[in-house]
């Protein structure tokens, strides 16, 4: 498994959807995780890029992850529009989140 940079979090109310991708932009991990399972999951990853969509909740998930050391980054869900290719689902809006931070 190659390097990841990049890690998008979809944030719905109780199923997240993890992506991971590379410095080009391949994708090197899927997950789905449970609430209670984001911050352990977040624990073991190496320090990378955390992008998820801003939200109400995405400010405390970003604190907490943030506090794990990961560089978190909120995205105007207008940016991550564009980098949607199909349509508006959890499994792609996380890959939006990837591609747009």
């Amino acid at each position: 498994m190659s390097e990841m940079t990049t890690v998008g979090l979809d944030l719905p109310k109780n199923v997240f959807q993890v992506h991971g991708a590379d410095g080009s932009g391949r994708a090197v991990l899927r997950k789905k995780l449970r609430r209670d399972q984001v911050l352990a999951f977040f624990s073991q990853l190496p320090l990378c890029v955390v992008a998820m969509e801003a939200c109400g909740g995405a400010h405390f998930w970003g604190r907490e992850i943030g506090k794990l050391g990961h560089d978190v980054r909120l995205i105007p869900p207008a940016c991550v529009k564009p980098f949607v290719k199909r349509q508006k689902n959890d499994g792609e809006e996380d890959r939006g989140c990837c591609a747009a931070a």
